[in-house]
């Protein structure tokens, strides 16, 4: 079945040759439609995960569904050709579960919505818009539960459903789904607000198409698409050899005592087509850390990647799509089966650039970025306030930028370039808690001529008794050098309880008390470093101790000599740096810290755990 476009006019588009100047002022404006739809998301969102962070991803695509403007990638082709039903004027389409789109939106608490435009009887665009919402039900608070076997358990699960039909609001279906959740105040905020950003987007494609005319416009988008598809087999043809090269890394665990789980990709070219193969990649999580990669939403991650290391002048979108073929083996961490959970995907997510970045690097090592972006730190925090008030807190934090070609990594950044952090004086104004330390987490950057950014060191205090989750990675597999540079330093957890003793924690815990007046330190990962630390500028490591950035400590794994003032004792410091050089092993491409096995084997007394992680196999086999 595929989806019947129910059009009063179809009358096919002509096509037009666009002029140069047309073309950059559509273009543009398209752009700034795009712009204009996450303006309006976060003036109209309630959650401070949309509204603060900007957890939420537009596009405007063409009459097929090809992506002109976004960020993620189109869904909508694959959503057409499995959508039983019509799309006509005055529909708009909401859906939530991920099997329902071959994973175009990657969890339910992903709400999406597509609208169709039309325009004089005649389809001329889609727009779309989906955010992360705080809580959708389920076992837990946050709704990612991440001892979950099943995507059931993980809240409520939304198929592809009319929430406007021909002009007509479905209000029962919102009660409905409403009731599910332990903040329909923030959920029907949100979603309004994802509608509004499509609705003015779909303002402002009609108002292009009516200044320059329907045909013009979307000749215009299929320019857009076609320059792009030649700028990418350019840069393919420049960048991916015909011979394969592989890569992979390693989510620490699954919480619940399994790990690291193997992400492995294989990448060659055959002539202008690149082939990226999954084929080595661990077998789906019982658990809620499966990743289900929609193939067109990795393209879009291969080309975004692509474009920002090589030209980031090239406009995004689907253009290059049929350049790529995506091989991701069924059953794997990143295919997983019906019902899978897969709540607590973010680490798979964030990895899959790391992975990209060490396959796409072998072949130009100048153009190589350590690792780091990694995953995406998440903190939950619910319970009652004195006033006997429901309070809950979803907030993404952010890790270290690995270190580059062309400088340091970025301290305490988001994964996602658009993402912000949520305010420290918006916690405390909405939610009981002080945060008593706001703060790069020094020494924890990999050492490199470029060093990878700091993760940061977060103290929450509480002022209410509650319960936290804690959903991160990167605290047993450390994010990687290049080029010479050093590994990042792992993330930590510590619980500081009121009465002085501490704790340390899991990075994927649920449910875990706290009292008025405990303190939790939230410690992110380091970038991995680029290029051999002992070719770094010595004045630099030595104003980066006042800086607060390195401590005389770390600054000897650069060779550095200094005092805590940051003075630099040049002839001690050339001294120890002709002593590295001259017994230090030969340095490598890429380096990865201690092995697998050796990290498990002082798992104890790295992490302070009670006990090491198994391996995945042994998992799988107490499984069966």
């Amino acid at each position: 079945m595929a989806a019947q476009i129910i059009q009063t006019n179809p009358v096919p588009f002509k096509k037009i040759d666009i002029d140069p100047v047309t073309l950059d002022i559509i273009e543009n404006a398209l752009r700034n439609a795009r712009i204009e739809m996450d303006a309006t998301l976060v003036r109209t969102a309630m959650s401070p995960g949309i509204r603060e962070q900007g957890d939420a991803f537009p596009l405007i695509a063409d009459p097929t569904g090809k992506m002109i403007v976004g960020q993620f990638g189109s869904f909508i082709g694959g959503f057409l050709d499995n959508f039983e039903g019509t799309l006509e004027d005055g529909d708009l389409i909401f859906l939530s579960d991920p099997y329902s789109v071959d994973g175009a939106v990657s969890h339910s608490n992903d709400w999406l919505v597509l609208l169709p435009v039309f325009k004089d009887g005649r389809l001329i665009a889609y727009t779309s818009m989906f955010g992360h919402q705080s809580d959708i039900g389920g076992k837990v608070v946050g709704s990612m539960p991440i001892n979950a076997t099943s995507i059931f358990e993980e809240g409520v699960r939304i198929p592809p459903v009319k929430l406007w039909k021909k002009g007509e609001y479905n209000e029962d279906l919102m009660k409905l789904v409403l009731h599910q959740t332990r903040k329909p105040d923030w959920c029907q905020a949100d979603l309004n607000a994802l509608i509004a950003s499509c609705r003015v987007a779909s303002r402002r494609v009609i108002e292009m198409a009516e200044r320059f005319g329907d045909d013009v416009y979307v000749s215009a988008t299929q320019e857009l698409l076609a320059r792009n598809h030649r700028a990418m087999k350019s840069l393919l043809t420049m960048a991916v050899a015909e011979e394969p090269v592989s890569f992979e890394d390693y989510i620490c665990d699954d919480g619940m005592g399994a790990g690291p789980y193997r992400i492995k990709c294989t990448m060659w070219r055959e002539g202008e087509k690149v082939i990226l193969d999954f084929a080595g990649t661990d077998p789906q999580s019982k658990a809620s850390i499966n990743f289900f990669l929609n193939e067109n939403m990795f393209k879009m991650f291969f080309g975004i990647y692509m474009i920002m290391v090589f030209d980031p002048q090239i406009l995004f979108n689907d253009g290059f799509y049929d350049l790529i073929d995506v091989r991701i083996p069924e059953g794997s961490l990143l295919k997983p089966k019906f019902p899978a959970a897969l709540s607590g995907r973010t680490h798979a997510l964030g990895r899959i650039f790391d992975i990209l970045g060490g396959l796409l690097g072998q072949k130009t090592p100048e153009f190589l970025n350590a690792a780091g972006f990694s995953s995406s730190p998440h903190l939950f925090y619910s319970g009652y306030d004195a006033d006997e008030k429901w309070f809950q807190l979803f907030q993404i934090g952010f890790g270290g930028i690995p270190g580059r070609p062309l400088g340091d990594g970025p301290d305490g950044h988001s994964l996602w370039p658009g993402f912000t952090n949520v305010p420290n004086e918006f916690l405390e104004r909405y939610f009981p808690l002080i945060i008593e330390r706001y703060d790069t987490a020094p020494d924890s950057g990999g050492a490199g001529l470029h060093r990878g950014g700091n993760g940061i060191h977060m103290t929450y205090r509480f002022l209410a008794s509650g319960t936290i989750s804690i959903h991160d990675d990167r605290w047993f597999v450390p994010p990687w050098g290049v080029n010479g540079g050093e590994p990042g330093k792992r993330a930590r957890k510590i619980l500081e309880k009121a009465d002085g003793s501490t704790h340390i924690i899991g990075n994927k815990v649920e449910d875990v008390h706290v009292d008025v007046d405990d303190q939790l330190h939230f410690i992110t990962w380091g970038g991995g470093g680029w290029g051999d630390p002992l070719d770094r500028d010595a004045a630099l490591v030595g104003k980066e101790i006042t800086q607060g950035l390195v401590t005389p400590e770390g600054a000897r794994d650069y060779g550095v000599v200094a005092n805590a003032k940051g003075q630099v004792d040049m002839a001690a410091t050339e001294a120890l740096r002709t002593q590295m050089r001259a017994t230090r092993p030969a340095l490598e491409l890429f380096n990865y810290g201690p092995g697998i096995d050796a990290l498990r084997a002082n798992c104890v007394a790295e992490t302070g755990l009670e006990a090491p992680i198994q391996p995945v196999w042994m998992h799988a086999e107490a499984a069966e």
